[in-house]
């Protein structure tokens, strides 16, 4: 049975088709839209939360002499590609920052993946630091604080006007790589 050309008063087969293609196009649009406003949200996340990372572990006992934003490793030969939202560094230790509007279960395994990666990547180079990580967050559900914490990741997360970090001890330790 063959498509009827005229659907209604007025519409054929090929108007209602080319609407929804219009459709189509202005939902992807939408789509990459609302994408770059959640990548600026979290750039607005970084911008907020790294630079005062440095005291904040102070207050921890951590000295941290360079920090570094936006890192990136890509390594071919060894098949290792990370990218790093803020990595700080001293002599005998290295933390690693993942920074999340609202960081999931997901998230915090796919950070525990990242910090496997430079443990092989520091390995390859004879760097043998002590690695510790961090997930940052502007909304941390329960689970997801009590999961990092329990992964031995330090816990970041707003207070007031600033933020606290939230070490893992009692049962719980951080975690080295």
């Amino acid at each position: 049975m063959a498509a009827p050309e005229r659907i209604g008063e007025g519409l054929t087969f090929e108007k209602v088709w080319a609407a929804l293609m219009e459709n189509r196009e202005q939902i992807k649009e939408t789509g990459k839209q609302i994408g770059k406003l959640g990548n600026r949200f979290g750039e607005m996340v970084e911008y907020t939360v790294v630079p005062n990372l440095v005291v904040k572990f102070k207050e921890l006992g951590f000295e941290f002499e360079k920090t570094n934003r936006g890192m990136k490793i890509e390594d071919q030969k060894h098949r290792i590609f990370t990218e790093i939202d803020a990595f700080m560094e001293n002599g005998d230790r290295a933390m690693v920052v993942e920074i999340k509007t609202k960081p999931n279960v997901e998230d915090i395994d796919d950070h525990i993946e990242r910090m496997e990666k430079l443990r092989r990547y520091a390995d390859l180079h004879n760097d043998a630091r002590k690695y510790l990580g961090a997930i940052a967050g502007v909304v941390f559900g329960d689970s997801a604080k009590t999961y990092a914490l329990k992964k031995g990741f330090y816990v970041i997360e707003p207070s007031g006007d600033t933020f606290n970090i939230t070490e893992p001890k009692g049962e719980y330790h951080p975690h080295e790589w």
